[in-house]
């Protein structure tokens, strides 16, 4: 049997997406997007939070169509997988991060700046 790489997330962004493109043309979007749980203490019966950060890269024609819809504040479901990527910082040593290739996505709710506009695309 093989493997499987898959994350399935829904949360909001926690930024616009920066879009930018590689010197052969192609365009990358990224933006960080936070999901959150909540749980009751047992000992003390006071009301938990943990909030994780995701790092996002949407690559292609979606990253571009969908540039005016990710921002700040905005709920999504994304299915993508991760990888993780290492580097040589200027300083020296190495730096490393793990990120969520994003294969499909779906505007969930919104944010304010989103909040009633026509149009608004789901895009895989």
């Amino acid at each position: 049997m093989g493997s499987v790489n898959k994350v399935l997330l829904l949360g909001r962004l926690g930024q616009d997406i920066e879009l930018r493109y590689t010197p052969n043309g192609d365009a990358v979007g990224n933006c960080t997007m936070a999901t959150s749980e909540t749980w009751k203490d047992k000992g003390t019966g006071e009301r938990k939070e943990r909030t994780e950060w995701h790092r996002l890269v949407i690559w292609g024609r979606r990253a571009e169509g969908l540039k005016d819809y990710l921002l700040k504040g905005t709920q999504i479901y994304v299915e993508g997988r991760l990888h993780a990527r290492h580097w040589e910082a200027k300083g020296g040593g190495m730096r490393s991060t793990t990120e969520v290739r994003v294969e499909h996505i779906v505007l969930v709710g919104s944010s304010r700046s989103t909040a009633g506009r026509a149009g608004t695309p789901n895009a895989d």
